[in-house]
């Protein structure tokens, strides 16, 4: 009897707790405040905490570090209840993977994704809708500039009221971190993002740039860099069906408008997502990748709304295309590696006919400046505008590489292999020292800018290849081209990459030449060494008949000798990964 009392609070206490639980109020900040206001970091996660304690459908994982200290969190809707997360990626479900505050003043995002996943576990008719797909966020990315909160920083921007800052706790921006990793952030997103392994991504920004008459535009990841069918589907299927549900729900919009010094309506190139962007990381694993961008200017109420009702029309788009989306997933790792070759650098392909867009602007002017002596931009909203303008968006490969069967890469470069390894690529290590001819890559020339992002970021890279015979040490990784990563692993360690790991300095310590020479003692060991090899001398002489500059040059003269002497490094501009094309 004392056994059946006990049971019986049990299930009292347990179904008490579970109608409070649902009697909960879920009304957001941003609604009680009307629009105007977006919560701060801790009650966000607190907010998904009650509604994955009201609603089984909902997950919360805590997943990795931040730069800030705290973990980055994961919310997981599945209509069929709580999820495994190490489950998520072999699910047979659409997985969607949203991604908000990545710049925390462009809070959006974070809003939009609190309401829509209440909306959806409130109403059965959403449920059932959305039963398919497991619909996972990231509530918050930069949780340190989250937590900067500030009422100032954005001055371009209309609300919310408060919101966070843009770089994270180290102060670097995000949004260009995902191929290089400096950040605890970008780590930890690497490991949800292979758990979730999703079909569709999809980020969440705010614009700066022009004005215009729409609230939201898109920026889908470059379709011709993106590639083969996935890039096809992307540009021909996902992009429009996405403008016409919006349209029907009365929200134009417009492809990003990437204006920078000039208006709009004398046209603009698509944007450029290279790997150090979200959806240009996400790319390299082949998932259809979007940012949102609403603009700056508008009600930060609309702003939230539109957002809202695009992530809805994804939503749609992936439970209607789901078997194609999966197919062409499935295939493309198989038709990338088919092609044989693969672009590592793109240019706008001016022989082509820009699209026309019937684009919703405001006149703009150059008018006398009321602050400053000079002239200022004025976009008069007194005078809209639909007119077609250019809008170029085909890109095509102005660098090429053959795809090798393997890379080496030497050990001990260990940032190197830690991202490898984020990244879930696949390598061995040589069990004992052992010879193969591969090419080498000696970095031949470079461009370098200026302080960006914590790196002196390299540019216009080229490189000399030779094919040598190298013996390889123990211990030395051996990574194959034939895997799902295989795009990662090319537009890293080919060099001449956009965000190769050399252009993003990894390499750098290379570049620096360790060993050199007196000159005084050198003379009389290049005057030797010009004796016994002849054809040195001879080309030595050519050059001094040819180059005036040169053979004015007495230092230059020497240090030519010397290169071109066994006593000149090896190891000098000599990279440690090597293409196995065999």
């Amino acid at each position: 009897m004392k056994k059946l009392t006990l049971l019986f609070l049990a299930i009292c206490f347990v179904a008490c707790k579970q109608e409070s639980a649902n009697d909960k109020d879920f009304t957001t900040l941003f609604e009680t405040s009307n629009g105007t206001e977006t919560p701060e970091y801790k009650d966000v996660i607190t907010y998904y905490k009650d509604l994955a304690s009201a609603y089984s459908e909902i997950s919360l994982f805590e997943i990795g570090e931040t730069d800030s200290g705290n973990p980055l969190h994961l919310v997981v809707f599945n209509a069929d209840g709580k999820t495994r997360l190490n489950e998520i990626k072999d699910s047979p479900k659409n997985r969607v993977l949203v991604n908000n505050g990545i710049h925390p003043g462009e809070s959006d995002g974070i809003d939009a994704s609190m309401m829509l996943l209440r909306d959806i576990v409130q109403n059965d008719s959403l449920k059932q809708l959305y039963k398919n797909t497991l619909i996972n966020v990231i509530p918050v990315y930069n949780i340190g500039g989250a937590l900067n909160r500030n009422s100032h920083t954005r001055a371009n921007q209309n609300g919310p009221k408060e919101y966070g800052f843009r770089g994270n706790t180290q102060n670097y921006d995000l949004n260009r971190d995902f191929i290089k990793q400096d950040t605890k952030n970008a780590a930890a997103f690497a490991e949800i993002f292979h758990t979730v392994n999703p079909d569709v991504f999809i980020d969440n920004h705010v614009s700066n740039g022009a004005d215009y008459q729409y609230a939201i535009t898109h920026l889908f990841t470059q379709h011709n860099k993106l590639g083969g069918a996935l890039g096809k589907f992307i540009e021909t299927q996902m992009r429009p069906a996405l403008e016409t549900s919006l349209i029907v729900k009365k929200i134009p919009i417009t492809p990003y408008v990437n204006v920078w010094g000039s208006t709009p309506d004398k046209g603009w190139s698509q944007f450029f997502d290279s790997p150090r962007y979200s959806t240009g990381y996400t790319t390299l694993f082949n998932t259809l990748g979007m940012m949102v961008e609403t603009h700056m200017l508008k009600p930060y109420k609309i702003r939230v709304e539109q957002t809202y009702e695009l992530m809805l029309s994804m939503l749609d788009f992936t439970e209607e295309r789901s078997t194609d989306i999966k197919g062409l997933r499935k295939n493309a790792v198989k038709s990338i590696l088919a092609k044989e070759t693969y672009p590592i650098t793109y240019e706008i392909n001016r022989k082509k006919e820009p699209s026309l867009l019937q684009f919703r602007g405001y006149k703009g002017e150059m008018i006398d400046s009321k602050v400053t002596t000079g002239k200022r931009l004025f976009y008069d909203r007194n005078q809209p505008y639909i007119e077609a303008v250019d809008y170029y968006n085909q890109y095509k490969a102005k660098k090429e590489v053959t795809i090798p069967k393997a890379y080496v890469l030497k050990s001990g470069w260990n940032r190197v292999i830690d991202r490898l390894e984020n990244n879930k690529i696949e390598f061995t290590r040589f069990k004992k020292d052992t010879t193969i001819t591969v090419e080498t890559y000696h970095i031949d020339d470079f461009k370098t800018r200026n302080a960006y992002e914590g790196h002196y970021l390299h540019y216009n890279t080229s490189v000399k290849i030779d094919t040598v015979s190298v013996t390889f040490s123990k211990g030395d990784l051996y990574i194959p081209t034939q895997q799902d990563g295989v795009r990662y692993i090319i537009e890293t360690l080919e060099p001449e990459a956009t965000d190769s790991f050399f252009n993003w300095n990894f390499f750098d310590t290379v570049l620096q030449q360790k060993e050199g020479y007196s000159s005084y003692v050198f003379e009389d060991i290049a005057e030797q060494f010009l004796k016994d090899n002849p054809e040195v001398k001879k080309e030595f002489e050519d050059k001094l008949k040819s180059d005036e500059r040169f053979a004015k040059n007495p230092r230059a003269q020497l240090n030519f000798i010397y290169k071109k002497s066994p006593h000149y490094e090896k190891a000098h501009r000599l990279l440690p990964i090597f293409r196995v094309s065999n």
